[in-house]
C-alpha cells in the first residue's frame, strides 16, 4: 500500500549530480550571499530535487528513542517529559521542587545557537527548498509533491515550537545574513500571536495536503515512508486539538472544538481513502498479539508519519547506517538488552481490568469513571487486565521470547535460548529491614543482580511470539549489552490509532457525543472487547460531556501508553494544577470554562502533590533474607526451586486465574506463596523523597536570556523575566489573539 524511505542511505545525495554543485570562485563578496550548498540548477533535476528533499527527511524525521529536545518530540523514553508524569518516576526539572526554572536554566527549545542545526536552521533550509522548487522548470507533477513535502516539515518544526511556546517569530524566506541597507532590521522579526502561528501552521499543512498524494502506491519501491495528504491532515487536527484544549481554550469555545473536529474529520476521510486505518481491526489476537504487531509491522495501515530505520551495522565506510535502539533499551541484560526501563506502580495500576473497567481500588483515575466488579489484588496485579496490557509490561513469570541465541556469552549468568526466554526478575534481600524500606531495592534473580527492574516497559516490543521474523538482527558479537542494537523495526511518531482519538475528543468537545463513543468502540474492538459488554465502556457515556472527555483521555494513557504523548495531553488539560494558579499570572488566564478547573471537571486529582513510586516484585519476608547470587546453581535465591514449570503462556493461556490448570493460575500462586509486591520510593533528591511541583508559569516556558540577546524585539513571556527589561515581568501573552 505504501512505499519504503530509509531515513539513511536514500538521502545520500548521488554522485551523479556533483556537477550541480556550487563552487569556489573569485566572486567572493558575489559568492557569499549564497549560504546554501546547491546551486539553484539542482531543483531542475528531478533526482537533484527529490535528494534536497530526502535532506529535509534526514534532518527533521523524529527519533524512536529520543528525549524530548528543540528538534524532536519525545519518543516515550524516560525523559524530562515523561518524567513529569505518572508513566515514569524521576523528578524531571519540571516538576522539582527543589529546582526553580528561570531564564538561565530552562530548557532552550527555541534559540539553540548554531546556524544550521537549530529550529531557525531547519526552517531556513525548509525555506531554500521551497525557493528552489518554486523556480524549478520542472513539470507539476513532479513539482508539486515535492513542494507538498517541504511544506510538510517546515510546519512540523513551527508547530514543535508553537506547542511549547504559543507565539513565535514566522520566517518565511531565507533570510540573508548580509546586513545591507537595513542595518540587520530585516534579520529582526517579533514573535507573532498564538493565532497567527496556528493559522499559519494550518495553511502550511493544507498546501502540503493538497500537493501530496494519499498514499505512494504507484512508486512502492522507493517512496514508502514519504508524508501523504493524510499525515499533513492529521498534524493539522492534532494542532487544532491543542488548539481547543484549556491551556489556549480557557473559555472552552465552541468554535475552537469545532475547527478541530472538521480537521481530524478530514484526516480520518484522507486516511482512509488512501488505505490507512486500525490494523488488525477485526483479527485482535490472542491477549492483544496484533494490536502488540502494529509496533514491528511494516505493512500494516497505522502508520501515519513513520519514521523508518534499517539493520545496517555502523562500520569504517558506512554512513547510511541507521538502526532502530528501541529494543535494546527496553530488553534485560540477561537477554542481551541494554537492561530495560521501568513504569511506576501508578501506571501498573490505572489499566483496566478485562472487563474494561478501571481497578477499584486506583483512586488516580477519575472518578467519573465506573469501577469494574472484577476484584483487583494487588499483588496478583497482571490477572485479569486489559489485553494491551500484557502488551506494555512485562512481569516476573512471563515470556518475552526473542530470536536470538546468547548462551554461549560468557557475560551471562543464566542465559536462555531467546525462544526460551522467561523473565524471572523478582528480588530479594540480605536482611528484613531493606525488605521494609522504600529506600532499598532488591537484587534479582537469573542473573539481573542489581540491574533489575522487577517489572518491565514490553511496549512496541519485537515479540518473538508475535513477529518469528523480526525486524532486528541478534548479534552477540556486537558485545554484551548491545545484541539488539541492530533493529529497523520502524517508529510511528503518528499513528492511525491517535487520529482516531483526536476526533473523538474533538467530536465531545462540539457535544457529538454518541460519535464519539463510537470510535472509543472501534478501538477498543480491535484489542478484542465486544458488543457484550459495550466494549468495556460505561453505557451512559453518550450522556455526559465531562464523563466522555474523562473516558477518552483514559483511553489515550492506555492506548498511547510510552509513546511520548502523555505529558502533552497533561499540560493541554492543565492536570497538574487543573489551572488554579493562572489567575496568578494574569487575571484574564483564569478559566471561566470546564467548571473553573480542569481536574474538578474530569473527576481526576491533581498530579502536583503526589508521588510516583516503583514497584519490584520481592521474595516474601517469610523465605527471606537471602544472600546475592554468587554461583551459577540458584543456591542462593531463596525460592528459585518453587517456580511454576512453564512461564505465563500469553498467545494461548486464559487471562483468568480462577480457571485451574492453567499457567496463569499457577501463576498467581506462585505470587501468593511466595512473592509480595513492594512500593520504592522513585520521586527522591538527596535522599529525600519530593511531591511532584509544577509551577503555574511552566504551562508556557519562557524564553532563555540568550534568545533575547539575539533579537531584541522578542517580548518575554508572562511569568519569566524579560532580559529586555532588566528583568521585569514579560509581558508576551500566549494566549492574547
Amino acid at each position: 500500500m505504501k512505499n519504503r524511505l530509509n531515513k539513511s542511505g536514500a538521502f545520500v545525495l548521488l554522485m551523479t549530480i556533483a556537477a550541480l554543485l556550487t563552487g569556489c570562485s573569485d566572486q567572493f563578496l558575489k559568492d557569499i550571499q549564497n549560504y546554501n550548498a546547491f546551486s539553484s540548477a539542482i531543483y531542475n533535476d528531478l533526482t537533484g530535487a527529490t535528494d534536497r528533499v530526502n535532506d529535509l527527511y534526514y534532518d527533521m524525521l523524529p527519533s524512536s528513542t529520543a528525549s524530548i529536545a528543540w528538534n524532536m518530540p519525545s519518543a516515550g523514553m524516560a525523559d524530562s517529559y515523561s518524567q513529569s508524569t505518572e508513566e515514569y518516576g524521576g523528578l524531571s526539572q519540571f516538576v522539582n521542587p527543589t529546582v526553580v526554572l528561570t531564564t538561565n536554566n530552562v530548557p532552550d527549545y527555541f534559540y539553540y545557537e548554531n546556524k544550521s542545526v537549530s529550529p531557525y536552521g531547519y526552517i531556513r533550509e525548509c525555506n531554500l527548498v521551497l525557493s528552489g522548487l518554486r523556480s524549478s522548470t520542472l513539470p507539476a507533477s513532479e513539482k508539486n509533491p515535492l513542494l507538498g513535502q517541504a511544506h510538510f516539515f517546515r510546519a512540523w518544526q513551527y508547530y514543535l515550537l508553537t506547542k511549547m511556546y504559543g507565539g513565535v517569530p514566522l520566517v518565511t524566506y531565507a533570510q540573508n545574513p548580509i546586513l545591507g541597507s537595513t542595518g540587520g532590521l530585516s534579520l529582526v522579526i517579533p514573535r507573532a500571536t498564538t493565532t497567527q502561528c496556528v493559522n499559519f501552521i494550518c495553511a502550511e499543512l493544507d498546501s502540503a495536503a493538497s500537493q501530496l498524494p494519499a498514499n505512494w502506491t504507484t512508486t512502492a519501491s522507493t517512496n514508502y515512508g514519504r508524508v501523504t495528504a493524510g499525515t499533513a491532515l492529521a498534524l493539522k487536527g492534532r494542532l487544532l486539538l491543542l488548539f481547543a484544549s484549556p491551556l489556549f481554550n480557557r473559555s472552552d469555545d465552541q468554535s475552537r472544538w469545532q475547527a478541530a473536529y472538521n480537521a481530524n474529520l478530514a484526516a480520518i476521510d484522507t486516511l482512509q481513502a488512501g488505505g490507512f486505518g486500525l490494523a488488525y481491526a477485526n483479527n485482535p489476537g490472542k491477549n492483544g498479539s496484533n494490536w502488540a504487531k502494529i509496533f514491528s509491522d511494516y505493512t500494516g495501515p497505522e502508520q501515519v508519519f513513520v519514521t523508518l530505520y534499517n539493520v545496517v551495522e555502523n562500520s569504517p565506510g558506512t554512513n547510511y547506517n541507521k538502526n532502530n535502539e528501541w529494543e535494546l533499551h527496553i530488553r534485560p541484560t540477561n537477554a542481551g538488552g541494554g537492561g530495560g526501563m521501568s513504569p511506576t506502580s501508578q501506571m501498573i495500576d490505572l489499566f483496566p481490568m478485562s472487563d474494561g473497567m478501571k481497578p477499584s481500588t486506583n483512586t488516580s483515575i477519575s472518578s467519573l469513571l465506573p469501577a469494574s466488579s472484577i476484584a483487583y489484588n494487588s499483588t496478583d496485579f497482571f490477572a485479569n487486565r486489559d489485553p494491551r496490557f500484557y502488551r506494555t509490561f512485562a512481569f516476573p513469570g512471563e515470556r518475552w521470547a526473542f530470536s536470538g541465541d546468547p548462551t554461549s556469552l560468557s557475560t551471562l549468568t543464566y542465559p536462555y535460548v531467546g525462544s526460551n526466554y522467561q523473565l524471572w526478575s523478582y528480588c530479594w534481600y540480605a536482611n528484613l529491614a531493606q525488605l521494609a524500606s522504600p529506600l532499598y531495592t532488591g537484587f534479582a534473580a537469573d542473573g539481573l543482580g542489581t540491574s533489575n527492574k522487577s517489572v518491565f516497559i514490553r511496549k512496541r516490543t519485537d515479540d518473538y511470539d508475535v513477529n518469528t521474523s523480526p525486524d532486528y538482527t541478534y548479534d552477540i558479537a556486537l558485545g554484551s549489552g548491545d545484541e539488539f542494537e541492530l533493529s529497523g523495526a520502524p517508529f510511528m511518531e503518528m499513528r492511525y490509532t491517535e487520529v482516531l482519538l483526536n476526533l473523538a475528543e474533538s467530536a465531545c468537545g462540539i457535544n457529538h457525543l454518541a460519535e464519539a463513543v463510537g470510535y472509543l468502540q472501534q478501538i477498543r474492538a480491535r484489542v478484542g472487547y465486544t458488543a457484550a459488554n459495550n466494549y468495556g465502556l460505561d453505557p451512559n457515556l453518550s450522556s455526559s460531556r465531562q464523563e466522555l472527555f474523562a473516558a477518552i483521555l483514559y483511553e489515550r494513557q492506555i492506548e498511547l501508553a510510552y509513546e511520548g504523548k502523555r505529558f502533552d495531553d497533561v499540560r493541554r488539560w492543565m492536570l497538574f494544577d487543573g489551572g488554579a494558579g493562572q489567575a496568578s499570572l494574569k487575571s484574564s488566564w483564569a478559566l471561566t470554562g470546564f467548571n473553573g478547573n480542569t481536574c474538578t471537571y474530569l473527576g481526576v486529582p491533581p498530579l502536583n502533590g503526589t508521588n510516583r513510586t516503583g514497584i519490584e516484585v520481592a521474595v516474601a519476608a517469610s523465605y527471606e533474607p537471602g544472600t546475592q547470587e554468587t554461583v551459577a546453581n540458584h543456591a542462593d535465591d531463596p525460592i528459585y526451586q518453587y517456580r511454576p514449570t512453564a512461564a505465563l503462556n500469553l498467545m494461548s493461556d486464559t487471562i483468568n486465574p480462577a480457571i485451574s490448570g492453567t499457567s496463569m493460575y499457577n501463576l498467581c500462586n506462585f505470587y501468593n506463596y511466595y512473592l509480595t509486591r513492594k512500593s520504592t520510593s522513585v520521586d527522591i533528591v538527596n535522599s529525600t523523597v519530593y511531591p511532584i511541583t509544577f509551577l503555574p508559569q511552566y504551562y508556557f516556558i519562557g524564553l532563555r536570556y540568550s534568545a533575547q540577546e539575539m533579537n531584541v524585539t522578542l517580548k518575554q513571556t508572562i511569568g519569566w523575566a524579560d532580559f529586555e527589561n532588566g528583568g521585569a515581568n514579560g509581558t508576551y501573552d500566549p494566549l492574547a489573539q
